[in-house]
């Protein structure tokens, strides 16, 4: 192979990377204060985190087979869109882009704010701004640079992670919390509970990533291999991390200081080593999540790319700078997302986020049942594991989840559909553009 190509394609160590870090961000930092209030029980809580690791395995099996039998990068946009219809591979491409990509960039931007404010004291948007604008400034220069700063992003992440689940260890009991993980009388009934869907809701948006690899595909090295690989393992990865993470955090803190907190590693690190130290470690966690804003750059523009090889409309989003990255499409995510800082408040967007994603992605996963009727054993390079038990989960606690949410908040779902209606208009008029210039 030519080395210029080489240079061009992302090793699975980098895929895995781009899982973990597309995973690992805002919500196991974040989402933990939302839910200690409705379910006061350290053994359902790691249940929820659980559950939500099952299904986000779920999903990557299934997301493993369709990607891999269509071999292409773009996502939903690409998946929907050769399932189902080009209109709804049009619109789950439009919700990638301004809400799974930039919007969620939005969201991690804001949570780096919010974490190096308390040593900074600089305003949480003008850090978030400036975020977007250096990660993005990093992936202009190509696959090779980018791909090595993920890399490195992701293990000061996991480094840190690594430190807060041994770092209680160290510390004199009389500061931790006396949480049990054994079940008790009455935690069935919460697991069953309408709490427990609504709470699931924060676990999903943390997940939210487990697919990134299959953004890329068409970037990928042997992505036949590396793809189904990629996904798997960060997604168990991620699972295994996350559990012992909210563990230590439950383990370090009662239910009372952790309760409606934001900046979740902000609480334990103050709890566990002094306000001094505690502050330090606020400025280690903002660099820790640039990897996650990292891994969305790289993913996101790869669909808007997709989009414009399709449609006339959309053709300058193809344009590609000298280290061949589609530079413009780059902007307009990073344009989009500085709007959304301004104007966004952190809690509204992640549940916005993960109802509107989880529709598509739910979307997706049936689509493997169609797909399977169109393309032949022999033809498939990933069969899913235990088919049909994975789709099946996938399915079911997305639709549990999504029922009790909207039940609860029914403008949660409107929100999503307001945005699904401009993608629709938009489709047919690129469309009509299409038909003209053919």
């Amino acid at each position: 192979m030519n080395p210029m190509t080489e240079t061009k394609k992302y090793s699975l160590s980098v895929a895995i990377a781009l899982v973990i870090a597309n995973m690992i961000g805002t919500g196991v930092f974040t989402s933990l204060g939302y839910q200690v209030g409705p379910l006061p029980s350290g053994f359902v809580i790691l249940m929820l985190w659980l559950v939500g690791g099952i299904v986000a395995l779920s999903g990557a099996f299934t997301y493993a087979e369709i990607a891999t039998t269509l071999e292409k990068s773009g996502g939903e946009y690409l998946f929907l869109g050769k399932i189902f219809h080009p209109a709804l591979g049009f619109v789950g491409g439009w919700m990638s882009l301004l809400v799974g990509f930039a919007g969620a960039i939005s969201a991690v931007a804001i949570a780096i704010g919010e974490y190096s404010k308390v040593l900074t004291g600089i305003p949480v948007k003008v850090v978030g701004i400036a975020a977007i604008v250096l990660v993005s400034s990093i992936h202009w220069f190509g696959v090779k640079t980018g791909g090595q700063t993920q890399k490195v992003l992701t293990s000061i992440k996991l480094g840190l992670i690594a430190f807060f689940c041994i770092a209680p260890f160290f510390v004199s009991p009389n500061l931790l919390s006396n949480i049990t993980f054994l079940p008790s009388a009455g935690d069935w009934t919460l697991i069953a509970s309408p709490g427990f869907a609504i709470s699931l809701v924060f676990v999903v948006y943390a997940y939210t990533g487990w697919n990134a690899a299959a953004y890329i595909a068409g970037n990928l090295d042997n992505p036949a291999k590396t793809l189904p690989r990629a996904l798997i393992l960060g997604t168990l990865t991620v699972t295994i991390v996350y559990l012992a993470l909210n563990a230590m955090f439950l383990y370090s803190a009662t239910f009372d200081e952790l309760n409606g907190q934001n900046d979740i590693g902000n609480v334990v690190a103050i709890k566990l080593f002094g306000s001094h130290t505690g502050t330090l470690f606020s400025g280690i966690f903002s660099i820790a999540l640039l990897s996650t804003l990292s891994a969305m750059t790289i993913a996101g523009p790869r669909v808007t790319e997709a989009m414009g090889e399709d449609y006339p409309i959309f053709k300058s989003f193809t344009k590609k700078n000298r280290f061949d990255m589609p530079y413009i499409a780059i902007l307009f995510q990073a344009g989009w997302a500085i709007f959304l800082v301004l104007v966004s408040s952190f809690k509204e967007i992640i549940q916005y986020i993960s109802i509107s994603l989880s529709i598509f992605s739910l979307l997706t996963v049936i689509g493997v049942f169609v797909l399977r009727q169109k393309v032949s054993a022999s033809e498939r390079r990933f069969s899913t594991p235990l088919y049909p038990l994975p789709p099946l989960i996938f399915i079911i606690c997305t639709c549990w989840m999504i029922y009790y949410v909207t039940s609860d908040d029914p403008k949660i779902i409107l929100y999503s559909l307001a945005t699904v209606v401009p993608g629709l208009i938009l489709y047919f008029a690129a469309s009509k553009t299409k038909n003209r210039e053919n």
